[in-house]
């Protein structure tokens, strides 16, 4: 439209617009610049009128009107309790004072957040693979140019910068399928079964979808441990189907019970048609590793009730205590003979988010399903599509974690050092959580056999439960929200994660570096105390 006299943005028709917004504004509206009573036209009061109607009417998306699924979603990690402290940091900057000076966010594992150092290494890569005129730069190694060549090489338009095949790049798929199979001392691992995504998340969510379905009885029930990583829980609602828990027995360092099990199962089958079990191994927030035997009692129970398995184990590399190991579902099922291997659906998963990296912000990751219908992996491929691909920046650091130096490369000697120091570092804080928060009268803590976090038992007096009730809080988020505003410490409540009732636990991260951590225990430790004597 043209600006002149009479053109949409000119002449009488904007001075009418500008005037009815005025109007509609409550304002008195300013006409030409003369002496004089302004008058309006009819048609200018009623486009005000218009507007005024349109400003008040009723929004189309309310609490009411919105997906219940999506309502229906908590994740308790980033719930009130994270709110709450960065209330209470925005406070600390205007100068309001409280007992504390920072408020520690001890309720994720977010590793860089909490000061652990990038490796080298992947950085590196990442950093050349990022900006390609740095491989004629003389201040990076030979061997971590070489991975970023071979990674460009697989990007359209050798740029990172590229949309990737939905299911990743093929050479990075093939180094994940490279690791497996030395991972799991030889056991086969065909590329086409692997998958990239978004973090390990993404892969689970993508699975989950693909295997709800049914209405009432037949609806799909996900099989998932009490305590769980509420991401599951958060899934399950999403996609409307039903929940099935099955408890980890505390008393018994939180292992896993084929029994309980079948409890679960047996119990389920009365309202729903359970087709999913879930294993976290290792545990979060629990922090135990599976036995070997445990996991092969475990596939033998999907195998007999034919369940497909999700086997969350993006916490691998973080064992700690003597006597315990990682094993692969992956790999127990293959050494179980013909009978399992060939038949028992699994899906695997794995995150540059956890271990030694630390690199949650990447969002890189991968899993590997197999034993899947070839109709259902096309189904799967099309369903991935939809998101176009994962992170680029993502799969280029996944493939560091899963194609690291090796022996004779000029890298290999720093990358070992930064990445033993890590999880030796690591093992000392488990090691100190559990023994300081054993020491404090009403708090029981299991070994921290692996992950990064702790998940004690705290002792909470009937008076604070009563409490609790008259705010509406469950009372380990009444506990953990005192602890908050007490000593800046915020740790994410058990009832977030699931817990047998009438116990109360809460999750804390040992990722704080060694001093600052023994402060924040210390801390609990003078609070616990203090909040037993007052509701003793």
């Amino acid at each position: 439209c043209g600006r002149g006299p009479g053109g949409c943005r000119g002449g009488r028709t904007d001075m009418a617009l500008r005037s009815a917004a005025s109007l509609a504004a409550g304002r008195q509206p300013r006409g030409p610049r003369q002496e004089g009573t302004v008058r309006w036209s009819s048609a200018a009061k009623a486009s005000a009128v218009k507007i005024n109607e349109k400003a008040s009417r009723e929004k189309i998306l309310t609490l009411e009107s919105m997906n219940p699924q999506v309502k229906a979603v908590e994740y308790a990690v980033r719930g009130p309790i994270v709110l709450k402290a960065g209330e209470i940091e925005k406070e600390l900057r205007k100068g309001i004072k409280k007992p504390f000076t920072e408020v520690i966010k001890a309720n994720i594992g977010d590793a860089h957040a909490m000061g652990q150092r990038p490796i080298t290494f992947l950085r590196q890569v990442v950093a050349l693979c990022t900006y390609p005129n740095l491989l004629d730069s003389p201040s990076f190694p030979e061997d971590a140019k070489k991975r970023a060549r071979r990674i460009l090489q697989g990007c359209g338009g050798n740029s990172l910068g590229s949309y990737t095949a939905s299911q990743g790049i093929n050479c990075i798929r093939e180094d994940v399928a490279s690791y497996i199979e030395r991972r799991d001392g030889g056991v086969p691992a065909d590329p086409d079964n692997i998958y990239l995504t978004t973090g390990a998340s993404d892969g689970i969510s993508a699975i989950l979808k693909i295997l709800i379905s049914g209405g009432g009885k037949s609806r799909t029930g996900v099989m998932i441990p009490i305590p769980q990583y509420p991401l599951y829980s958060a899934a399950i609602s999403e996609l409307d189907a039903i929940q099935v828990n099955y408890y980890l027995d505390e008393e018994n360092c939180w292992a896993l019970n084929v029994n309980e099990l079948r409890r679960a199962l047996n119990e389920a089958k009365a309202y729903c048609n359970p087709k999913v079990l879930c294993i976290i191994n290792p545990g979060n927030p629990t922090g135990q590793v599976q036995s070997r035997k445990c996991i092969e009692d475990v596939i033998h129970f999907a195998w007999e009730e034919k369940l497909f398995l999700l086997a969350d184990e993006v916490y691998q590399d973080n064992v700690y205590s003597e006597g315990c190991q990682f094993h692969s579902f992956k790999k127990i099922l293959y050494e179980m003979g013909p009978e399992y291997y060939n038949n028992v659906e699994l899906a695997s998963f794995h995150s540059t988010s956890k271990g030694y990296m630390g690199e949650c912000g990447y969002r890189g990751g991968y899993m590997e399903v197999i034993n899947l219908h070839p109709e259902i992996k096309g189904q799967l491929v099309k369903l991935l599509s939809v998101r176009l691909c994962p992170p680029v920046s993502g799969q280029a650091a996944m493939d560091i974690v899963v194609n690291p130096p090796v022996p004779g490369e000029e890298s290999y000697a720093q990358f070992i050092k930064e990445k033993e120091s890590v999880l030796n570092n690591l093992a000392k804080k488990a090691k100190l959580t559990e023994d300081m928060f054993n020491k404090i009268p009403g708090v029981h803590c299991n070994p921290l056999q692996g992950a990064m976090y702790a998940f004690p038992r705290i002792f909470i007096p009937s008076k604070a439960i009563e409490e609790a009730e008259a705010h509406k809080m469950a009372p380990d988020m009444f506990y953990c929200m005192k602890l908050l505003e007490e000593t800046g410490i915020c740790v994410v409540p058990g009832s977030g994660f699931g817990q047998r009732e009438g116990t109360y636990h809460f999750r804390m991260t040992i990722l704080p570096p060694v001093e600052k951590l023994k402060i924040l225990l210390e801390k609990v430790k003078d609070f616990h105390i203090k909040f037993l004597e007052k509701y003793a």
